[in-house]
């Protein structure tokens, strides 16, 4: 079941997050791609594209395809993304039927929680990718950078609605492979407030673990620096050639 963020709450999301804040990383991600492939207008499929936030920053320089589970927030990114050819689809199991440069996949990422959800998401992108295609990915923690308790929040409003928004994050058994983040919204629509509840539940594996997984379907793998966390802890994107 998808968390309440991408179905009932999905409405909220461009207060929760603006496309302008993604520029810093989508640079990150550009420069990766351009030093792998070369010059040139790449095709890209981002799986888990959310709202398409960071492929909003992309596009000006290559050509993209955009995969997510989520409707609405499929909705989002064709609005802030036109240019882009949109489907439903789940990171683990889709198969488009043809094959791109580069396979990218944001904080969605994140949302693995077992070696077996990551084998197979490492499979959708070698079946998406030519001999020498680039895979791109970007966990929110490593189990070297996860700090537990941590606490963020924000404020905004679109004139009609204001959010309050924050998280917490922990990590209730350090033992497994997952920690959780439990989100609240208060949601202001003039004097009435509504406050809403939900988890979510996120993988937790270490740097070795990631690039020995990717290694094991089929890619070179190696990391590449992402200093771009406002809390400061160190940020990695994980890159891999396919041999």
């Amino acid at each position: 079941m998808l968390p309440r963020m991408y179905t009932d709450l999905a409405h909220l999301w461009p207060l929760i997050s603006d496309p302008s804040n993604y520029a810093e990383e989508a640079a990150f991600w550009r420069e990766v791609v351009r030093k792998k492939l070369g010059p040139g207008r790449h095709h890209v499929l981002e799986l888990g594209v959310g709202g398409g936030n960071n492929l909003s920053h992309l596009t000006a320089d290559f050509d993209a395809t955009a995969v997510d589970l989520s409707e609405g927030m499929l909705a989002h990114s064709r609005k802030l993304n036109p240019g882009v050819e949109h489907h439903v689809g789940d990171m683990r199991t889709v198969r488009m039927g043809r094959t791109f440069n580069a396979v990218l996949i944001h904080d969605a990422i994140s949302y693995l929680i077992s070696e077996d959800d990551i084998r197979a998401t490492m499979e959708t992108a070698t079946a998406h990718l030519e001999s020498g295609g680039v895979f791109v990915g970007a966990p929110d923690f490593f189990r070297e950078t996860f700090t537990d308790s941590k606490i963020c929040h924000d404020r905004a409003s679109d004139g009609k609605i204001e959010l309050t928004h924050i998280e917490y994050t922990y990590d209730p058994d350090p033992a497994d492979t997952t920690y959780e983040t439990v989100m609240f919204y208060l949601i202001r629509e003039g004097k009435r407030l509504t406050v809403e509840q939900e988890s979510h539940l996120f993988g937790l594996f270490s740097v070795d673990r990631w690039l020995s997984l990717m290694e094991e379907a089929g890619f070179d793998a190696e990391t590449a620096e992402y200093p771009v966390h406002e809390d400061g802890h160190p940020g990695y994107l994980l890159v891999g050639v396919k041999r």
